[in-house]
């Protein structure tokens, strides 16, 4: 599955963007930025993930799944910022997830997903990954079933085209049940649903498809 593209399988709805942030930073859970020769604590779980130029590179090589990029932390609620450069794919996901808990498809807690002029966010835990509804969808005679179980898991927001070859400051704010997404200092996406509180998270990982997508400075912070 590609997993940038699954947000798409439902009608997301667009949520009012809090001006303000709803995450304060607090103790430090990770600092990256990637000026050495090997991955350090990133694992290159689905090729393909390396260094290159002082940067975290993704590249999708195989077929049938983007490169997936993990870090592993114990977090709940927690302040993300990173930068990011398309440079030949189109879009990327920012991934929490729980390795532990089985009630999703792969442990997969919540989302954002960055996409040529939206940026998406997604209820995982609760929604499109939710063991139940994960498998209704592959059934035609229960995806209406499915899609009313999916109302209010997803937010989609229209943002300027993202250029090739160009860096994006991104932060990320988690807290309860809310997720707010910022954009060179801009915030441009909002989502709240209850599978985000999740208790733990213990990773964060990006998902690449296509030819290529660099990341730098990637910094976590548990909320205060």
């Amino acid at each position: 599955m590609k997993l940038i593209a699954f947000l798409c399988l439902t009608t997301l709805a667009a949520a009012a963007v809090p001006s303000k942030p709803i995450a304060q930073k607090g103790e430090p859970l990770l600092a990256d930025d990637f000026e050495r020769a090997d991955l350090g604590d990133w694992k290159s779980l689905i090729p393909t993930f390396t260094l290159e130029g002082g940067a975290l590179k993704g590249v999708q090589t195989r077929a049938d799944h983007g490169a997936v990029g993990r870090v592993y932390r114990a977090m709940k609620d927690v302040v993300v910022e990173f930068k990011f450069q398309l440079v030949g794919s189109t879009g990327f996901n920012a991934v929490f997830d729980d390795q532990k808990f089985k009630g999703s498809h792969a442990g997969h807690i919540c989302r954002i997903a960055f996409a040529p002029t939206q940026t998406r966010l997604g209820d995982d835990k609760e929604g499109v990954m939710r063991n139940d509804i994960f498998e209704m969808r592959k059934d035609p005679a229960h995806k209406k079933e499915a899609d009313k179980l999916l109302e209010g898991r997803g937010s989609s927001t229209t943002i300027a085209k993202l250029a090739q070859q160009k860096w994006y400051q991104v932060i990320i704010e988690l807290k309860g049940e809310a997720l707010r997404v910022s954009l060179d200092g801009k915030p441009v996406a909002f989502l709240k649903s209850p599978g985000i509180a999740h208790e733990t998270k213990s990773s964060f990982h990006f998902t690449v498809n296509g030819k290529g997508v660099l990341f730098d400075d990637v910094r976590i912070w548990q909320a205060r």
